[in-house]
């Protein structure tokens, strides 16, 4: 994922932040409780088709960045 990218995004439904989550190839948004998913590279932003997340997944770390 494209940090620059992910520095632009927000959810769209609190537009607050997202966080990434490489294992799972999602964006999360914490204060939403939905997980966004990343397919094929492309984040698809669309509430009806992100999933909803238990509030322990939400406070799970997020991946670390890749130092460039």
């Amino acid at each position: 994922m494209d940090t620059k990218l992910l520095e632009l995004l927000v959810c769209p439904v609190t537009k607050g932040p997202l966080v990434y989550q490489r294992e799972t190839q999602e964006l999360i948004s914490r204060s939403a409780r939905l997980a966004y998913p990343i397919r094929d590279g492309i984040p698809i932003m669309l509430e009806n088709e992100a999933r909803e997340i238990s509030e322990e997944e939400a406070a799970r770390p997020p991946t670390p960045r890749p130092s460039v």
